[in-house]
């Protein structure tokens, strides 16, 4: 179903080349990129907007925009990552008798999405780890097509993390205790 979609996307893309004038500006791409006198030997490309999700203008302009909010507020202080895991509760409630996890991508998607929001929630909003200046994330798919996300997080000055120590005191002083932290690694 998703190669559908995509092809159907791609599609709709190949057939509006004409309105955002794609020959006239690969063209002058392809004659400035190397060089080339002779524009008989340009080849025709599909030009692909900064709307198509996944597109190399896309992912450049994701990254610009994560690049101003570094140069904003400053370099990020967490890096974390949050991995679906296809052994959840809520995913093995759903699965039927003789059905697996990798395939039921939309129960996947949909349980991975609920806990993102709920991992986004006691980020944001119950500031777990302090109060946030700017984040930004992303979710990719591994090989076995199981989500993860991925977080850069930039905490207000008063927050900020300066060694292990600090993070350590902090989060167990205010938060969970040590018998917590180890029920919540172990889910």
């Amino acid at each position: 179903m998703y190669v559908k979609i995509e092809t159907s996307r791609l599609d709709y893309f190949r057939n509006k080349q004409q309105e955002i004038r794609s020959e006239v500006y690969q063209g002058i791409v392809d004659s400035l990129s190397i060089g080339q006198s002779n524009a008989s030997k340009v080849g025709k490309r599909i030009i692909l907007p900064s709307s198509f999700i996944g597109g190399p203008r896309d992912m450049r302009k994701r990254y610009m925009e994560a690049m101003a909010l570094v140069q904003r507020f400053g370099k990020p202080d967490i890096f974390l990552t949050m991995t679906c895991n296809p052994s959840w509760k809520e995913i093995l409630d759903e699965l039927g008798p003789q059905e697996e996890a990798q395939n039921r991508p939309d129960l996947i998607a949909r349980i991975f999405r609920a806990k993102l929001e709920e991992l986004k929630d006691e980020l944001f909003k119950r500031e777990i780890f302090g109060k946030v200046s700017a984040y930004v994330y992303v979710i990719e798919h591994q090989k076995r097509g199981l989500p993860h996300a991925h977080f850069l997080i930039i905490l207000q000055r008063d927050w900020k993390i300066y060694a292990p120590e600090s993070f350590d005191e902090m989060y167990q002083q205010k938060y969970l205790t040590e018998k917590e932290i180890y029920i919540c690694t172990r889910q």
